[in-house]
């Protein structure tokens, strides 16, 4: 089939409607946790490079100032918000996103990348004596707190933002003549999958399938679209902290493209899923992940 004559125009009004259905970010406000290092860094930059309008960039760690002032005079305007706080703090995530709605007004997409490890096996025996060593409740609640709870919660204010926001303005369900009003991207993992070692950790990344799941059912009422990504080992600080030896002999053998996935590039396939209303549910972006037993 021939199109226009020539120059490019045909092709572009045959596409408009797809290019209407895409995400206008540039309307759009955001929030991202962990954004000082990894994959909410990588996420945050690639959100500001799209011309989202404004994002809270949401860290523990100081470095969350430098990195959105350096963002901030790259991009030329003042696309980052930085918030330096714990993200399982409810009065925390409250100031943020009051903070960001008074600033720029509801905020409707959320990636709630902050995550930990407390890796060791479910259950050691000392060889000793043979008594059982039982994983730590301690660090089980830790986990359960900062990898699954916070998560939730933070999707969970987003879809009430934009609820409040759309109530405001006598607006009851969505329709789809709106185009999608927001969308929430859980961060899971290969691991949800079970991995030897990583029982909390393996734990809060299926239960972000079933939050995925079932807000992806109850926040459409509000225009929110709701999906999870399972990255493969990826070259952040959490994965490094194994040591070289292990990512080379236990990890790399195992990856199709035998190396770590770049942040980066988790963050095109979270942006793809931000933008593209089409794809909906878990999205896996493991680089050939095939672990033997």
């Amino acid at each position: 089939m021939k199109s226009g004559n020539g120059n490019g125009n045909g092709k572009r009004r045959m596409t408009a409607g797809w290019h209407d259905r895409r995400m206008d970010l540039s309307t759009k406000v955001g929030v991202v946790t962990g954004a000082a290092r990894g994959i909410g860094h990588a996420t945050a930059l690639t959100l500001a490079d799209m011309g989202i309008k404004a994002i809270a960039v949401v860290d523990q760690l100081d470095e969350v100032f430098s990195f959105a002032d350096e963002a901030n005079e790259c991009f030329e305007r003042k696309v980052m918000v930085p918030f330096k706080g714990s993200v399982t703090s409810s009065d925390f995530r409250r100031h943020v996103f009051t903070e960001m709605q008074s600033l720029h007004g509801p905020v409707s997409i959320c990636i709630p990348a902050a995550g930990i490890t407390r890796d060791r096996l479910a259950v050691k025996i000392d060889k000793t004596d043979g008594t059982a060593d039982v994983y730590s409740e301690a660090d089980w609640d830790i986990m359960m707190d900062v990898n699954l709870k916070a998560p939730i919660y933070w999707a969970l204010q987003t879809i009430a933002s934009v609820a409040e926001d759309r109530f405001s303005r006598r607006l009851g369900e969505w329709h789809p003549e709106e185009h999608v009003q927001g969308c929430i991207i859980f961060i899971g993992s290969v691991s949800s999958a079970g991995n030897r070692g990583q029982i909390s950790y393996a734990t809060t990344k299926a239960g972000l399938e079933g939050a995925q799941g079932t807000l992806s059912r109850e926040a459409m009422y509000h225009g929110v679209r709701c999906a999870i990504i399972h990255p493969g080992f990826t070259d952040t600080s959490m994965v490094r902290v194994l040591g070289e030896d292990y990512v080379n002999s236990r990890i790399l053998p195992q990856t199709q493209l035998r190396r770590l996935i770049l942040p980066e590039e988790i963050a095109d396939a979270i942006c793809f899923l931000i933008r593209n209303a089409a794809v909906s549910g878990q999205l896996w972006a493991d680089a050939g992940w095939h672990p033997t037993a």
